[in-house]
């Protein structure tokens, strides 16, 4: 384990052995420092931990500490492996080339290893609550684990969702992206859980593809269709934030810009007026 102090956290590295995916997966904890007790706070997972060592997620959080403006949260970053288009997809649907056949071995790994890994750890029986959050394909790949395990999860956060993932080709004459894509079909066809919410970030450049010519590219089409299925299952604006950032690309540093807001979306504390 490596360990360091960053002013109101501390970041604590595991290498956690996984059966379920036959490989280590490395971990980046981050922890309020003023907290008396571990099940105070809420748990975020996030995968693509990588990109929060890229972003310098540490300054993020302790700025927001600093000012006081979000509740204790205990974050785990989940770094990626090389077969990541196969571990982070829809765990029970195939894509149409066949991708996502270790998904649900990412499910198992993140409920029966991680989850049990972090609580033995930090000698923690419950958490507030736990959450999940994901960039791209982690980004889907997080809202299908939460859809999953709607008892286990209350929020997720989604930026740049890869909501596209579908199992017919997209130059299949039969494609139909109403009917064939994945994680809205999956919504469509799931229950309706009231304690879940969600957050959505999509760039205005996240991509240029508009497959049915449009106008709209297809990140933020897929992304405001997806919200479509959520509010047609029952969840309202109340639930569902969406954030479309103008400029924002399909990268690491537009997702940091939009960092802050889903944390102080899920988290935040009242904002006090002095009189």
């Amino acid at each position: 384990m490596h360990k360091h102090i960053f002013h109101h956290i501390t970041i604590e590295d595991h290498l956690v052995k996984s059966v379920f995916l036959n490989r280590v997966v490395k971990i980046n904890c981050y922890m309020p420092i003023q907290i008396n007790t571990l099940s105070e706070k809420s748990l975020l997972l996030v995968n693509d931990g990588q990109d929060l060592v890229t972003m310098g997620f540490e300054k993020i959080i302790d700025t927001l500490y600093r000012h006081n403006e979000i509740s204790p949260i205990f974050v785990v970053g989940i770094h990626c492996s090389g077969d990541r288009r196969n571990e982070y997809a829809t765990a029970n649907v195939l894509d149409y080339a066949g991708r996502g056949n270790k998904a649900a071995l990412y499910t198992r790994f993140v409920m029966e290893e991680l989850l049990p890994f972090i609580r033995e750890t930090y000698s923690i029986n419950t958490f507030k609550e736990k959450s999940y959050a994901g960039f791209s394909l982690g980004g889907l790949s997080a809202l299908d684990i939460v859809w999953n395990n709607p008892v286990e999860f209350s929020k997720a956060g989604v930026f740049s969702g890869s909501f596209w993932w579908r199992d017919k080709a997209q130059d299949d004459p039969d494609f139909n992206e109403e009917t064939d894509r994945i994680m809205h079909r999956l919504i469509r066809e799931g229950s309706y859980y009231p304690w879940l919410k969600f957050f959505f970030e999509v760039g205005t450049q996240d991509e240029t593809a508009d497959r049915n010519n449009n106008g709209i590219i297809d990140a933020i089409d897929d992304t405001i269709s997806l919200v479509a299925e959520l509010k047609l299952k029952g969840y309202t604006n109340n639930d569902i934030e969406y954030i479309e950032l103008k400029d924002g690309k399909h990268n690491v540093p537009t997702w940091a810009r939009a960092f802050p807001d889903f944390l102080k979306w899920g988290w935040g504390k009242p904002v006090t007026v002095e009189s």
